[in-house]
């Protein structure tokens, strides 16, 4: 029996990190459009037969909620065209902050959005840094949670820093924190915030000594920049010699080029899930292409990727 074709297909909120992907791959990207209607509402369209074939559709659900509804249109399209398995790459999954009931009487935003993709159609999912890892258990299908520490990891190698330490922006952020400082063999402090309400920060301490080093700030998201404004004035308060900040989504809403600017950060470097509003001196991107690129094969190949992991590095390092 033949293997199915694979055909990768885009959304329109990630029509440039698919092309990306898709190059690195090795296939065009597939025919899709999105047909509007005068009220708002629209309806993808496949361009080309699917029937038979391993469907990855690639959109990251960042808002507005116009991308998750396309998205969930086109696994639903691509069920209904006998697609033999449709895998969803999401590159920066929406809601992901909603992943439990924190308060009375709210909605867990990321296990609503798990049930909703699953009901839709779709068999995988491929996603990168969720804002919470046990959101893997919200799905009942298969999730490959890439890490981007698999891109930061060469570029901090690169910059060669003297008094190399890394920095929890929050305590939710120790664990990916941790990993990448254990492979450097580096020291680790927590920058711990109190919030007052969502993206206002009532006070935050640094638990550990910074005198001198070179910080490294690792977190998965950057909304408004506060939290990370914040930190590094905080650090270099302290004593750090240098600040600078690695998050993989660059959401950078409502003020945060401004803060980002006039923040003592040396650079903000991120990764393109998200496609940036604005260029900014101080803001680099780094491609997840390649790494989405390999999971995609690997997916449709049944191999491991377990390769594209921090941990797995580590344990290369130590034989």
């Amino acid at each position: 029996m033949m293997n199915p074709s694979v055909k990768v297909f885009s959304g329109t909120g990630s029509q440039k990190l698919a092309e990306k992907i898709a190059q690195r791959f090795g296939t065009p990207l597939g025919k899709v459009n999105i047909q509007k209607f005068s009220d708002g509402e629209f309806q993808p369209i496949f361009l080309e037969s699917i029937r038979g074939d391993y469907v990855f559709l690639i959109q990251s659900t960042f808002a507005p909620t116009e991308n998750l509804m396309e998205l969930l249109l086109m696994i639903d399209a691509a069920k209904r065209a006998s697609a033999s398995r449709i895998v969803a790459v999401i590159p920066y999954y929406g809601f992901a902050r909603q992943d439990r009931k924190d308060k009375p009487r709210v909605a867990i935003g990321s296990k609503l959005i798990a049930t909703l993709l699953q009901a839709a159609g779709a068999d995988r999912i491929i996603t990168m840094d969720l804002h919470a890892p046990q959101i893997q258990g919200f799905f009942d299908i298969p999730v490959d949670h890439l890490d981007s520490s698999a891109i930061f990891i060469p570029y901090i190698e690169q910059l060669q820093l003297g008094n190399l330490t890394f920095a929890a922006p929050d305590v939710g952020s120790t664990n990916r924190v941790r990993e990448i400082a254990s492979y450097f063999n580096a020291e680790m402090v927590i920058c711990d915030k109190h919030r007052k309400r969502a993206n206002e920060i009532a006070s935050m301490v640094v638990i550990g000594d910074v005198t001198n080093k070179d910080i490294v700030l690792i977190d998965d998201i950057c909304d408004t920049g506060g939290t990370l404004a914040k930190s590094a004035a905080l650090l270099k308060e302290k004593g750090a010699k240098s600040v600078r900040a690695f998050c993989t989504h660059p959401v950078l809403s409502g003020k945060a080029y401004e803060n980002i600017e006039n923040s003592v950060l040396e650079e903000l470097v991120v990764c393109d899930t998200i496609p940036l509003k604005q260029e900014s001196g101080k803001i680099k991107t780094i491609s997840v292409a390649d790494l989405f690129a390999i999971a995609i094969r690997n997916a449709y190949e049944n191999k491991s990727i377990t390769s594209l992991f921090v941990h797995s590095q580590l344990r290369g390092r130590d034989k």
